[in-house]
């Protein structure tokens, strides 16, 4: 998709005189974050225990309810060990960000579509994390320490807040934010 396609697809969500001055995706493709370096060994410990458990009920021939109680448990294994990589990345396939002198816009979803608008001036916390190529991404908001071992993971009932996630340029990109911010 490119910056032209980004902005004819934002323009629905613009105010009549509102104009873009920067928009933008995130990276695609399956992506590897430095939460995984727990969350990898954990889901592969979780979801070999899971499989152990439901083969062992079954060899034995337990009762019918304790080959039921292991299913959820392998099901969970599943997500944490290799559907959460598929999901974000579809997520973030489905995913673009404009930049208004006004206000900071997040269009995402992966079942149906959900558009964040962030007023630039009430922001309270803009973190900017950038990793060597130019790269990274620009968290809105502050952070809950339990969901930071969470980056790119999509829980139920975990609200992370909204984040400029893995985009090109992320020094220019804050910069941009921090001068409208100071502006009026």
């Amino acid at each position: 998709m490119t910056n032209y396609d980004i902005e004819n697809e934002l323009k629905s969500n613009l105010i009549s005189d509102e104009k873009l001055i920067w928009t933008g995706k995130p990276k695609t493709g399956i992506v590897f974050r430095s939460s995984d370096a727990f969350l990898i060994p954990f889901s592969l410990r979780w979801g070999g225990f899971a499989v152990f458990w439901e083969t062992s009920v079954l060899a034995t021939g337990a009762p019918f309810p304790f080959a039921l109680f292991g299913i959820p448990f392998i099901l969970v294994g599943l997500y944490i060990t290799v559907g959460r990589f598929f999901l974000d990345a579809k997520k973030r396939a489905n995913t673009i960000y404009g930049i208004t002198p006004d206000r900071i816009i997040i269009k995402t979803g992966i079942f149906s579509m959900e558009i964040k608008s962030l007023n630039i001036r009430t922001l309270s916390d803009v973190t900017i994390n950038q990793k060597a190529d130019n790269s990274g991404t620009i968290t809105l908001g502050p952070t809950d320490f339990r969901y930071a071992m969470m980056q790119g993971m999509e829980w139920p009932g975990a609200n992370q807040p909204p984040r400029l996630e893995l985009i090109e340029d992320v020094k220019s990109v804050y910069d941009k934010i921090i001068n409208l911010q100071r502006q009026k």
